[in-house]
């Protein structure tokens, strides 16, 4: 079966067993933050297994795209030395909220591998929970029962809590879970060594393929478990693991989810991928792990562009950057790519996937300009680094460079380690490993102690999921606290999290920042510094609690922050159509910020946006706020009403079956954030800066209303300032074109007064030029600017043959070597100007480089000159 016809299948059975097919969520989570991804087909639905949220089905199944790169399930450096382990890969997963349990959940799955795919039963094992005393979980009597109606006791396997009770972190919902593994090496094999024996082994051809995990428990902060109030079950079946499974395959690269990726990379290298069958020589070996991350790493990063998630140097964007980096060094050292070429594979996997992930498809170029772009980047810093790494090994006494410094160029430069011990093997150097990991380690522990955060269980203080949101009508409210916790971080110290049985704060989302204000007793007032949600609830963060929790209180939401951020969000939506009026249609949201300062907009374009662009972008934004378009809000309307009509959905965000349209005049677009009553309460739109932030995407930041009037007040105060120091003129454009004309006069003139100052002292230093080895050698600080020296040197070059020449200077303090060498200096005697002001550069605390018969070095320290010069004298002894 092709690798779609058994996604179908499986959604198909299950939807036969009465289950909801869903779509797939974003692989990037926007409301989680406690997930940087999704990694496991249960993190959407995290909301329903807590009660904190009611799902539209007690039964769904959907294949979720996953990522594990970070975290506490991290596969990344497993990806490429294996054949099983990946960065993105499906989960097939089909789930039951409080309905049927493990007397359906173990024969359907028996059900669909070995009568609808019809699996070989003999290769099949399962496993079961053993127990565990020390949690109080007794062993899966249950789940054994059900399993001795399909296969034999010698093939189920007992197993511990490692492999057979799933948590997805350190707190929340857990349970045991009752694997199925296949075992797919040939009859020999088979015959000779037990598959029983390999299960959970690690063996690459007997693998774990679905799990069935009986979610039960909850897991408190203090480790303890406690029942949840209803039964769920969590399946999850891996699809390339399966694919491998049905196309008698034995490794996942082998099958057709990756051959026409691996077949595009071969044609483009080169060279072959080595199938499964044979013993590989080493090269082959070395290729074979490449080619395989490469093919992996670019369905993670392509598809999390496609979800939203462009590459960065912080958080989930610096993650993706690092996996794409991770194929682009290897493609680099292992398949000779020297120019950009993993963007090319995007349009493969755009035919493969996009019939059942539209998305990937949709943003096809920008994911492939983005990936380009990077590679380019990426390609820049390897040859730097590589520059970089022959200065330190250079510099280094001895055949071993030290970790420390291989540390600073992997952190400071983001040159791969695995590569600076390539090349220096390749040079006959060693590198001091321990010395590096030590550095690294200290790295990572201060960044975890920054990150770490311990957060309590929550104390519920009234039962029943009761919250709500009335911040759309009012921004004041009467309240009572329905739960508390505390939450202790590194970073921003003892914080307490409150939810609010009917909240008129509005949480972190959609770009827009979360309300501030207070929440008021007849006894005291306590601070809400910001609002956030985390699976379906929202969270008022405080750094101290009532004193009676129990009490009503007045929930306040800081009006003023709140006005001025609903003008900057109004804004954001006038502004994306009028960038699409503007520039074309081509233009979509990719990323926005909006809070009571500015807006920040980030969008498809392939082109910078020119001056002319913004004004128009600028005037058509004002004429609407000069409209005075009143706002229409549906609070909740069916999405494909809302598409149909024209509202614009954003990509990467996960919207439910009814939505919340805001229309003003013709923008119209699904939101769920704070908006004006009226374009006129915007009052003015001014942008204030356009730039790049990836390929093909610009950012445009622009203020409104308080904003734009500090802006043109602080405009007025600078042309004032600017008049007063021109002495008043009556027309001070005019006054600033005529001295900008008699600057550039005077530069003329000096120029020409330098040229004849270095004519002039031409004679008087070819005198002062003393032979040493047969060289005619000079080093001096000169009265001249960098361009006077460097017509120097040129000059006393002209005076004859074997000139070695060192010239200092120290305009407005600040120092500058430049060095001459005759050429046939250069070709006779191996001397290279840049190496030598590289060298000389270090007592001015600089460096530079150049040709090397003239290089220059600038720094920041002058009184390094004279030993500077002192020292030129060494490269001619």
């Amino acid at each position: 079966m092709k690798s779609q016809d058994i996604r179908k299948a499986y959604l198909q059975f299950f939807e036969s067993k009465g289950h909801l097919i869903v779509p797939s969520a974003p692989i990037v989570l926007k409301d989680d933050p406690t997930l940087m991804f999704n990694n496991s087909g249960m993190a959407q639905f995290k909301e329903y297994f807590l009660g904190n949220a009611t799902p539209k089905s007690n039964r769904i199944t959907d294949t979720q795209k996953c990522l594990r790169v970070s975290g506490k399930h991290n596969d990344l450096e497993d990806v490429g030395f294996d054949t099983y382990h990946h960065t993105m890969f499906e989960m097939l997963g089909n789930w039951s909220f409080g309905d049927y349990f493990k007397k359906e959940a173990i024969p359907w799955a028996w059900e669909f591998l070995t009568e609808v795919l019809k699996l070989d039963k003999d290769r099949l094992y399962v496993s079961v929970f053993e127990g565990n005393e020390a949690e109080n979980v007794p062993f899966d009597q249950e789940a054994f029962d059900i399993w001795k109606q399909f296969v034999s006791e010698d093939r189920i396997i007992l197993g511990n809590k490692k492999d057979n009770f799933w948590e997805m972190g350190d707190q929340g919902p857990c349970g045991p879970c009752s694997e199925i593994h296949i075992d797919l090496r040939t009859d020999a094999e088979r015959a000779a060594v037990s598959g029983f024996s390999l299960v959970n082994a690690d063996h690459p051809q007997v693998v774990e393929i679905w799990n069935n995990v009986f979610m039960e428990f909850n897991r408190k902060a203090d480790g303890s478990l406690e029942k949840l109030p209803a039964q769920h079950v969590d399946t999850g079946m891996g699809f390339e693991r399966l694919c491998m499974a049905m196309q008698n395959v034995t490794s996942n690269y082998d099958t057709d989810v990756f051959t026409p990726l691996i077949e595009k990379v071969e044609k483009i290298t080169g060279l072959n991928y080595v199938r499964s069958g044979r013993d590989l020589t080493q090269q082959e070996e070395k290729t074979n792990i490449a080619i395989r991350v490469v093919v992996d790493h670019v369905r993670a990063v392509a598809f999390a562009i496609a979800d939203g998630q462009l590459p960065s140097n912080t958080g989930a964007g610096y993650v993706i950057r690092r996996i794409l980096r991770r194929a682009i060094r290897y493609g680099f050292t292992f398949l000779g790519t020297k120019e950009p070429f993993i963007n090319q594979l995007v349009a493969v996997l755009a035919d493969q996937m996009g019939e059942f992930f539209p998305e990937i498809k949709k943003q096809q170029t920008l994911v492939t300009n983005v990936i380009r772009e990077e590679e380019a980047s990426f390609l820049r810093t390897l040859d730097q680094g590589i520059q970089l790494l022959d200065n330190v090994m250079q510099n280094t006494s001895g055949k071993e460079v030290s970790g420390e410094k291989a540390f600073e160029l992997y952190d400071t430069f983001g040159f791969p380690i695995d590569l600076t011990a390539l090349i220096l093997r390749e040079r006959g150097f060693s590198l001091d490993e321990a010395g590096f990991d030590k550095a690294m380690q200290e790295q990572k522990s201060r960044s975890r102690a920054a990150s770490e955060v311990s957060t309590d269980d929550w104390k519920i203080l009234v039962d029943g999921n009761t919250e709500s949101f009335v911040g759309y009508d009012q921004t004041e409210n009467e309240v009572k606290i329905t739960r508390i916790r505390k939450v202790d971080s590194k970073k921003d110290g003892v914080l307490y999290q409150i939810v609010l049985d009917a909240t008129p704060f509005y949480p972190e989302g959609g770009g827009q920042v979360g309300d501030k204000g207070t929440l008021v007793s007849a006894n005291e007032s306590i601070e809400i510094i910001d609002t956030k949600k985390e699976n379906n609830l929202i969270l008022h963060f405080t750094k101290k609690l009532p004193e009676n929790v129990n009490a009503s209180f007045i929930a306040k939401v800081n009006t003023d922050l709140r006005t001025a951020t609903a003008k900057n969000h109004s804004a954001t939506h006038l502004m994306h159509q009028a960038l699409r009026a503007v520039l074309g249609t081509h233009v979509e949201q990719k990323g926005s910020l909006v809070n009571p300062k500015n807006l920040r907009f980030d969008f498809s374009h392939f082109a910078k946006v020119t001056d002319e662009e913004l004004q128009q972008v600028e005037d058509f934004v004002n004429a609407r706020i000069q409209e005075q378009l009143p706002l229409i809000e549906r609070r909740s309307i069916p999405i494909q009403q809302a598409l149909d009509e024209g509202a614009m959905a954003l990509f990467g965000e996960k919207y439910g079956d009814n939505v919340r349209a805001i229309k003003f005049g013709d923008s119209m677009e699904l939101c769920g954030g704070i908006h004006v009553n009226n374009s006129a309460d915007i009052w003015s739109f001014k942008i204030v800066s356009e730039g790049a932030v990836a390929a093909g995407i610009r950012r445009v930041e622009a203020i409104t209303g308080a904003g734009v009037r500090q802006f043109f007040a602080s405009q007025e105060e600078l042309l004032s300032e600017i008049k007063t120091t021109l002495k008043n003129p009556q027309d001070a454009v005019k006054a600033v074109i005529s001295l900008q004309d008699e600057n550039t006069k005077l530069k003329k003139q000096l120029e020409a007064l330098l040229k004849e100052k270095a004519k002039n002292m031409k004679a008087e230093l070819a005198n002062e030029l003393q032979e040493v080895n047969g060289v005619q050698f000079l080093a001096k600080q000169v009265d001249l600017n960098a361009e006077g020296a460097k017509d120097l040197a040129y000059e006393l070059g002209n005076l004859g043959n074997n000139l070695f020449l060192v010239l200092a200077t120290a305009e407005e303090n600040k120092p500058m070597l430049s060095c001459y060498i005759s050429k046939e200096l250069v070709a006779e005697k191996n001397l290279n100007a840049g190496q030598v002001v590289r060298e000389l550069g270090k007592f001015i605390q600089g460096g530079g480089g150049g040709q090397p018969f003239f290089a220059t070095a600038g720094g920041k320290n002058a009184a390094g000159i004279p030993e500077a010069l002192s020292k030129a004298i060494d490269f001619v002894k």
